[in-house]
């Protein structure tokens, strides 16, 4: 036993000390915070501003689009062309609308405006960044469509934007016409919040669902980065010392499972102690956050679950230990870095399934592919944790998904020491799988 805490002295030590180790506890947080709002603001900032020429062919949705800006009315074009909006007082998903009606053709009106939104580098006032065709009929016909062209194929946003103006207005419209009050219009269409609550299994009600769904990926990310980094640093060492044939020198002296499970326990060991770091971070974070939001009195941490730290860290451990056991059979049967990464890699793959399905999970956390998923021992650190956080799984299955994992995780122990045993003084061609199976029944 004391050889085996040597080695996880020597492994913890040799992590903790590297500068890069410090560099990402304490980067690494603020790295997944702009990973996952930097989109976001990227796209917030995109959205916004955009020029859009509305050719209005019925000549009635002036007052829509004027309210719609939220600005009043700027003429800017004459009678006939008016720009509603101001840069200084739109939120940040606001679009500048230039009303045109028009009594004529709409395929000959909108030629002009097809110029404009074709010129990349147009001047500022005159740059487009879509023309909307309203029919004639829009209010009468059953079968009228608005056109909307753009320059981006995928630009939803705005689509759903004017969708919205115009369906409301021609839905106010229609109103009108069967004799209700122009006034009345507003109260009838205004629509109606729903809020989520979960309600428990104890027949508790709980809120802040899409707090706990971003918690659950951000949470999963902090599972799975720690799991990869330190399952690579297991494999690279292992690698690196058959190289050096200084396993050769090591195995002389102690046996090669006390030699794996030094090396395995004394990573996870850097591994919690980084986790750690985050979970302070993390917390001081929420303090602060949570402080500020309930002065403004918009606070939504209280709905995030107390179970998600133990959660966390036993699904942690488990995780690691899974993932640690394929990453030393990776280093242990092949020869250099690149040969074990090729080893490893579709076996990673097939172990990130839970990930590529967590939207899924995150929605359907009761479905049968879920349960199923986080009863499966290879699969249950991310998919069980994912479950825990977002709904309250019964007891008796958490327990089984843990015990099934120890179990799990005792045999690719096992199976590891065994391959272990022979492939760390194996060099040259990289073992087969029927060579593999031949080493679990020999050694």
């Amino acid at each position: 036993m004391r050889k085996v805490f040597a080695v996880i002295k020597r492994e913890y030590l040799q992590v903790v000390r590297k500068k890069s180790f410090w560099i990402l506890s304490i980067l690494m947080p603020v790295f997944l915070l702009g990973l996952m709002l930097g989109p976001a603001l990227l796209m917030r900032r995109g959205l916004s501003g955009k020029r859009v020429v509305v050719l209005d062919g019925t000549g009635r949705l002036r007052a829509a689009f004027e309210t719609a800006s939220g600005t009043g009315l700027t003429p800017k074009m004459g009678d006939s062309q008016a720009v509603f909006g101001s840069r200084s007082r739109r939120n940040a998903l606001s679009i500048d609308f230039e009303y045109v009606p028009v009594d004529g053709d709409l395929t000959e009106a909108r030629a002009p405006h097809f110029e404009r939104l074709s010129k990349r580098r147009a001047p500022k006032g005159e740059r487009l960044d879509g023309v909307v065709l309203i029919p004639r009929d829009a209010f009468e016909g059953a079968e009228s469509k608005v056109t909307l062209y753009t320059r981006s194929a995928a630009d939803f946003v705005t689509q759903e934007r004017i969708a919205r103006i115009v369906n409301q207005a021609v839905t106010k419209e229609r109103l009108v016409a069967r004799g209700i009050a122009a006034a009345d219009t507003e109260a009838l269409l205004a629509r109606v919040p729903v809020d989520s609550v979960q309600v428990t299994r104890g027949g508790r009600e709980r809120k802040g669902g899409e707090l706990n769904f971003l918690a659950a990926f951000v949470f999963g990310a902090l599972l799975l980065i720690p799991m990869f980094a330190y399952g690579q640093e297991i494999m690279r060492g292992i690698v690196q010392e058959k190289t050096d044939r200084v396993v050769e020198i090591l195995i002389s002296s102690m046996s090669p499972m006390e030699l794996l499970s030094g090396k395995i326990l004394g990573l996870a060991a850097a591994g919690l102690t980084q986790v750690a770091i985050w979970l302070v971070m993390g917390g001081a974070a929420a303090t602060f956050a949570g402080t500020a939001a309930a002065a403004a009195g918009a606070s939504q941490l209280g709905s995030l679950d107390a179970r998600i730290v133990p959660y966390f860290l036993i699904f942690y451990v488990l995780g690691y230990l899974t993932y640690a056991s394929v990453y030393a059979i990776g280093g242990s049967v092949t020869n250099s870095e690149k040969e074990a990464q090729q080893f490893v890699a579709p076996i990673m793959f097939f172990l990130l399934i839970p990930w590529f399905l967590a939207t899924v999970i995150l929605q359907s956390p009761e479905s049968p592919m879920a349960v199923t998923l986080s009863l499966i021992p290879i699969f249950t650190p991310v998919t069980m944790f994912m479950r825990v956080i977002v709904s309250e799984p019964p007891l008796w299955e958490v327990a089984l998904s843990i015990v099934l994992s120890i179990a799990t995780i005792y045999g690719m122990f096992w199976m590891t020491a065994k391959i272990f045993r022979t492939g760390i003084l194996s060099y040259g061609k990289r073992p087969t799988i029927p060579e593999l199976w031949r080493w679990l029944r020999v050694a």
